[in-house]
């Protein structure tokens, strides 16, 4: 079990711990994932880790989930719910220094695209100040992860068998638009996902399945112990 920050007491956590804080989003990933995706694919991400850390005899915690993340470029389907750059900003800011008065490095553990403006602008703020901050990638979507798919196909297909089985809907997979980034970008950026894949999909699912979302979990854990040692 990885090492919980919510269900500890005040007296019984561990002294100048790192915590790691999963940052994903509620919003539209299709007809077959649910809204929550980023956030538990963030959670799993995280957990791993910590577990990982835990075991090498490292003074670690997983927090809460950030699940309200920058989701605008979802916008135009039903269910996205998204705070924002600014505002996303602003609680990474806040929780950090609230947090460092006590854990000696706050690592933040993102699956969504959307808020990495946020979180360099945080993170650059926050060292600036001083703290021992940083933000590490899940690895769900290119450019971080060359070989994924961009947006509710195949990779984060497979994660989610793996992780939460239960909330996925092979009968209503679809492919979308399986273009790269660097041809729908302009796009998206003008008129959002929709503007691009009427369902919301960017990539094809087909072919997902749980043993690769293991796979592909295993390697995202590892990248994220690697990068919080280093």
């Amino acid at each position: 079990m990885a090492p919980e920050l919510a269900p500890a007491t005040s007296p019984g956590l561990p002294a100048g711990p790192t915590v790691l804080v999963p940052v994903g989003s509620i919003e539209q990933h299709g007809p077959h994932l649910p809204l929550d995706t980023d956030t538990v694919i963030a959670t799993a991400v995280a957990a791993r880790a910590a577990e990982v850390m835990a075991a090498a005899g490292l003074p670690v915690l997983i927090a809460p989930a950030l699940s309200y993340g920058s989701s605008g470029e979802h916008q135009d389907f039903a269910g996205t719910s998204s705070i924002g750059t600014t505002v996303l900003h602003d609680v990474l800011v806040e929780l950090a220094r609230s947090m460092r008065t006590w854990a000696a490095r706050v690592v933040f553990v993102n699956a969504h695209g959307g808020n990495v403006v946020a979180l360099r602008g945080a993170v650059r703020r926050l060292v600036d100040e001083g703290h021992d901050v940083d933000w590490v990638p899940c690895a769900t979507e290119p450019p971080s992860n060359p070989g994924a798919d961009l947006h509710a196909g195949r990779t984060e297909t497979s994660l989610m068998l793996h992780i939460a089985p239960w909330n996925v809907w092979l009968d209503r997979a679809e492919a979308g638009n399986t273009g790269t980034l660097a041809e729908l970008l302009p796009l998206m950026m003008a008129g959002g996902v929709k503007a691009v894949s009427p369902n919301g999909v960017l990539g094809d699912p087909s072919g997902a399945s749980a043993e690769e979302g293991a796979a592909v979990l295993a390697s995202m854990v590892a990248d994220v112990v690697d990068a919080v040692r280093r």
